[in-house]
């Protein structure tokens, strides 16, 4: 088996080949932006270009923050592909919330479905069906709900996936306090990047390597835990 570290060469691609009983699976990077969508220099972008079939969610309206209705682009997004692909999400500001909020309907959505003891379990695919495909995410200085008068809509418990925030000190959307809070709420990590403001293009956040290295933990994480998982995808997905 090729290392993790291999993730984006063809040889890591080719590791495992896929079958009829067994199709091939992959892991890919999803980008979720927030208000306005992440400009040509923002570190969104950036990390985009850094993964093979790197995806964007796009919204019908950047400029109007509507919770359900980026939720369900979200889902919208993935269901343009293969049901065999898994995600990395990676959100920016109102993206984080839009994402919180679509884990948690797949949550209600889908339950899992049971063995005969009991025990709960995913699909033949090896996605568990609590959380459709979205199996890890990094959520980058969300933003206040307070601010759009959706808190009572935001989830209020674990998302249950590997999960990671990162949050700012003077971060003009979100006080440091509350991001951390909601990052706790949601069964997250959270890292603290000091004084950084909004972390976006005008606090001076273009090419980001911590985004890159981040992202990159919670793949190998996914390979690791599921052997014939790809870290590329072919064309047909």
């Amino acid at each position: 088996m090729h290392s993790p570290l291999q993730m984006a060469s063809p040889a890591a691609q080719a590791s495992w080949q896929p079958s009829a009983r067994h199709p091939r699976r992959s892991v890919r990077v999803l980008i979720v932006p927030g208000l306005r969508d992440s400009g040509p220099t923002h570190w969104q972008t950036w990390l985009q270009g850094q993964y093979v079939d790197a995806v964007r969610v796009q919204q019908h309206d950047w400029q109007q923050p509507d919770l359900e209705a980026w939720s369900a682009r979200i889902e919208e997004t993935l269901s343009r592909f293969s049901r065999h692909t898994q995600w990395v999400a990676v959100a920016h500001s109102f993206g984080t919330l839009a994402l919180a909020h679509h884990l948690a309907t797949r949550q209600m959505a889908q339950p899992l479905s049971t063995d005969h003891a009991g025990s709960a379990h995913g699909d033949a695919t090896g996605v568990g069906l609590r959380h459709g495909r979205i199996v890890a995410a990094l959520m980058v200085a969300p933003a206040d709900p307070v601010k759009f008068q959706i808190e009572a809509r935001l989830p209020r418990h674990r998302l249950g996936l590997p999960l990671s925030v990162i949050g700012s000190e003077n971060d003009p959307w979100m006080p440091l306090d509350r991001s951390r809070d909601w990052a706790h709420t949601w069964g997250a990590g959270f890292r603290n990047l000091g004084q950084v403001g909004h972390i976006n293009t005008e606090s001076g956040f273009g090419p980001w390597p911590l985004a890159r290295q981040k992202v990159d933990e919670l793949i190998r994480q996914q390979l690791r835990q599921q052997p014939c998982l790809c870290a590329l995808s072919d064309s047909s997905l």
